[in-house]
């Protein structure tokens, strides 16, 4: 690393500091791949990385329990309240609210960032909009009812627990209004104008992002002054820059590089189970994928144990369902492994004894691509000849969105706390055809289901908790059975640390990963 690299590193600090110095104290330096970020605007952004930023930077009404996500708690709100017919929620703010600004934070300011997401309608609206806001109707179903009250109301009487988890979302969080007004249309993308414990001091796309300590905060302030985020893709340079002693947090390690520093009494390493899974698609436009003994073939092709011990190991668990472990409703249910000769009797089932060819588009990185290459050879064990077309993950994505896929590779992260955000999009396809408004992963693979997608929508309404996570285990025992996914694992996040660092945690979902707590002695 060069001096020039270590000065832009620490914040282009005034001082230059000499190659392979120790981080400063009160500053936490992490490398992190953060080469997805496009918006820092919460209405806007939709990638991981930014999600982070954002989790550090906003409040939101609402949030869930790191220690028991299941629960729901005010982070601006004081409380709320439900209407008799479920359709009104009615919120009270804190006292003494403040924006890093220091322009006070009410109703006035939560109304208008709900309503700006709901207007400029960008990618993560749709968390709103499907409350049934729209930028015809926002302005009625999302009033201030006083300086610190508001009123929203919803399309239907959905769960209590979905509602308010679409306001604990990035899309949700609150701007401050006068100095958004303020500034030119796009400024949100590159500032920040909210009211968490952090303010953006500095992002440099593909380099570099830092934050500062927002002074003006309303808590508990961060007990270090700098946060910074230098852009490392590679994690054998992640592992070397931990181990010198050039970076404090390592965030984007290789099952490799995690084994080889556990052995380091210097480092500790912290993990959490993701609410992301990865899966391989079929797409039933291919007149060999949609026979269902075919799809059935595939789910007896995967090695779990093998994967588990070799290709993700330490950074996922095999998994075998669309949610998550941890949402409300997940399945523990794994019934398939390698099986050849099951897969092969299923094949000469549907006619196919002497097995057929496809392709398979594998974004270029790994584990996936480490994952294709296994699921080539456990397939061609059984007669099914898979070419793997490789690509950056722009061009693989364009064609599964396009539906030209035969199989793919994908990963899929909640976009809320709730078990309708993984079910909207695997077990639910209102409009097959290919001008469809709605294009979710069901709909990518041609998988035309208007039974699930009832049964999928049903589930939604119901208010009873116990009874809605039956639902949904039974939602997943039909995709388990029928559907052209197959299930490969959900990720566990890991991030090493220097010792002297205290208080990292790693939170279940990309906004949760939050840095105030953390210390350095």
């Amino acid at each position: 690393m060069s001096i020039r690299r270590r000065h832009l590193l620490l914040g282009a600090l005034p001082t230059a500091l000499p190659a392979w110095a120790q981080t400063p104290r009160r500053t936490l330096v992490q490398a992190m791949a953060i080469d997805d970020m496009i918006s820092l605007d919460p209405a806007e952004n939709f990638e991981i990385s930014g999600s982070e930023m954002i989790g550090n930077l906003y409040e939101r009404l609402v949030q869930f329990d790191l220690d028991d996500p299941s629960r729901l708690s005010g982070q601006l709100a004081e409380g709320w309240s439900l209407s008799a017919d479920g359709r009104g929620y009615d919120f009270r703010l804190r006292e003494g609210l403040r924006f890093a600004s220091g322009n006070p934070l009410t109703a006035a300011e939560a109304v208008y960032s709900l309503q700006r997401a709901v207007r400029l309608n960008k990618t993560p609206a749709f968390i709103l909009t499907q409350l049934g806001w729209s930028a015809a109707n926002v302005a009625q179903m999302v009033r201030q009812t006083g300086p610190l009250s508001l009123s929203l109301s919803v399309r239907e009487a959905f769960a209590p627990s979905f509602v308010l988890n679409c306001l604990s979302s990035t899309v949700a969080s609150v701007v401050d209004q006068r100095i958004v007004q303020a500034r030119p249309e796009g400024w949100l993308r590159r500032n920040s104008a909210g009211s968490a414990p952090w303010v953006l001091r500095d992002w440099r796309a593909a380099e570099i992002v830092v934050l500062d300590r927002n002074e003006a905060f309303h808590g508990t302030k961060p007990r270090i002054e700098r946060a910074i985020y230098s852009h490392v893709k590679e994690s054998s340079m992640q592992r070397l820059m931990l181990v010198r002693g050039d970076v404090d947090v390592a965030r984007n390690l290789s099952p490799q590089d995690i084994q080889a520093l556990a052995a380091n009494p210097q480092i500790k390493l912290t993990r959490v189970a993701k609410g992301t899974v990865y899966y391989i698609s079929l797409n039933q436009k291919n007149a060999y994928l949609a026979r269902p003994e075919v799809r059935e073939a595939f789910k007896w092709l995967v090695d779990y144990e093998a994967l588990g011990a070799t290709l993700i190991q330490g950074i996922g668990r095999p998994h075998q369902n669309f949610l998550p472990h941890g949402l409300l409703g997940a399945s523990d249910a794994a019934p398939y492994k390698l099986d050849v000769a099951r897969a092969k009797a299923l094949l000469a089932k549907a006619g196919l004894l002497e097995g057929f060819t496809v392709t398979m588009d594998v974004r270029s990185s790994q584990p996936v691509q480490g994952i294709a290459e296994a699921v080539q050879q456990w397939a061609g064990r059984a007669g099914i000849r898979i070419e793997i077309l490789p690509g950056d993950g722009k061009q693989t994505l364009t064609r599964y969105r396009a539906r030209k896929h035969d199989l793919y590779i994908g990963e899929w992260g909640a976009d809320y706390w709730d078990p309708h955000t993984n079910a909207d999009t695997f077990a639910r396809n209102p409009d097959n055809s290919d001008g469809a408004a709605q294009q979710p992963l069901a709909w990518r693979n041609a998988w035309d289901i208007p039974q699930l997608t009832r049964e999928t929508d049903a589930a939604l309404l119901e208010r009873d908790t116990a009874r809605r996570a039956a639902d949904y285990e039974r939602l997943q025992a039909r995709f388990r059975a029928e559907s052209p996914f197959v299930m490969i694992y959900q990720q566990q996040q890991v991030a090493a640390a220097r010792a002297g660092v205290e208080g990292l945690r790693l939170g279940p979902t990309s906004d949760t990963t939050f840095l105030a707590p953390v210390s350095k002695r």
